[in-house]
């Protein structure tokens, strides 16, 4: 695999995959550029060396072919941002004589965005010879896109093979998600704990099993506490609660109690009379709600217990809020959760703040630079995390 820290680029071409699956406002404006800020270090590497490179994307679910809502050329603006003195050039198709023809033309220290990758459907099956057209714009590969590197779609997955192990290779985020997971899931400094949230247990009933096998303690909290706790006779009221999965949860707390790893239930809840952000609200025992009520964020007894476990670990995963932390009525318990775990990082803890929600919750918290690392990928980090092999990562260190 290529070292990409210690390559240089000087006249080379680099096909490069980035993950520029941004939110737009309804008049095309991207209203979130983190993932594009996310690729900026990577990039300016190449051009700085003294190359050129062609950046390759998805945007969007689009169906059946182009859409213009779904055109990469949305995100120009955000990146041209980052590199206003560069030149940024766009194909409007991603494998067309013209697309070709731009790349073929590009200088040291010029960018070729190609349109939107999913306008095609060989992108998704993973299409041999639709990857083997991309690969025709760069002689190096660099995949930078670990939001995407669960799925084995043509760009992320299909297009190494086209090269040699010495012209493909992972850019520094992609590099940087790596190192951080393993940190957590291979030796990590112990106490090691899991704080894991979301609403429902059967999205993730299989980081639930690796954890257990790992981790010294887990911090249940959001919809799915309520499960865990209608598992063990609690009343749950109109709490969000899988009946199907009862039995599961109760092997899962059978399990943990085997591997000497202590699973923590939210003992209060702030539960609400209806699922609003002007509900009614009061605190009551998880295992105590009123038939009418439904827990919405966990409690104060439950945030106390659940930071002096934080402050008291060496190692933090945490994914996934405590509550409906979109509601400011409901957002305490996650807030104080992202609070806690920036203090222990202040103590010397590693922190790995685990993708999906629980990114938006410590970058609303205004903390996320208070805390070790940020994982740009939710899903993506959430397999790996589960055990999962990537096919984004084991296609470049084949």
């Amino acid at each position: 695999m290529l070292d990409f820290n210690n390559s240089t680029f000087r006249d080379a071409r680099v096909v490069m995959r980035v993950d520029f699956n941004v939110p737009l406002s309804p008049d095309f404006a991207v209203t979130d550029d983190t993932r594009i800020e996310a690729a900026v270090p990577t990039i300016r590497k190449i051009l700085y060396d003294g190359g050129s490179v062609v950046l390759m994307s998805h945007l969007g679910r689009p169906k059946g072919g182009p859409e213009a809502k779904y055109s990469l050329k949305h995100v120009i603006p955000a990146l041209q941002k980052y590199f206003p003195d560069t030149v940024i050039h766009f194909a409007d198709d991603c494998i067309s004589d013209d697309a070709f023809i731009k790349s073929a033309a590009l200088k040291g220290g010029e960018v070729l965005l190609l349109e939107n990758l999913r306008f095609y459907p060989e992108e998704e099956k993973g299409d041999k010879a639709f990857a083997a057209k991309l690969a025709k714009h760069g002689e190096i590969y660099i995949n930078d896109a670990f939001g995407t590197a669960h799925r084995e779609h043509a760009s992320t997955a299909t297009i190494a093979s086209c090269f040699d192990k010495n012209h493909k290779g992972f850019g520094y985020l992609m590099a940087a998600e790596v190192e951080n997971a393993h940190k957590v899931m291979n030796n990590p400094q112990k106490p090691v704990t899991a704080i894991v949230g979301g609403a429902k247990v059967s999205d993730k009933i299989q980081l639930l099993e690796k954890l257990v096998e790992s981790m010294d303690n887990i911090l249940i909290g959001g919809g799915m506490a309520y499960t865990f706790i209608a598992a063990q006779g609690g009343n749950v009221g109109k709490s969000l609660c899988e009946n199907d999965y009862l039995d599961l949860a109760l092997k899962i707390l059978d399990k943990a109690k085997t591997q000497n790893t202590r699973i923590y239930l939210p003992a209060d809840s702030v539960v609400a009379d209806r699922f609003a952000a002007d509900a009614a609200h009061k605190v009551v025992a998880s295992n105590q709600i009123p038939d009418d009520w439904m827990g919405l964020d966990i409690g104060p007894e439950a945030i106390k217990q659940y930071r002096e476990v934080v402050l008291d670990s060496r190692t933090i995963l945490w994914n996934g809020p405590m509550g409906v932390f979109e509601f400011e009525a409901f957002s305490t318990g996650t807030f104080s959760i992202a609070e806690a775990v920036a203090d222990a990082t202040d103590k010397g803890a590693f922190s790995l703040i685990g993708g999906g929600d629980s990114v938006s919750a410590i970058n609303k918290s205004g903390l996320e630079s208070r805390v070790s690392y940020v994982s740009t990928g939710g899903g993506a980090m959430l397999e790996m995390l589960e055990g999962k092999e990537l096919p984004g990562i084991s296609a470049i260190m084949a």
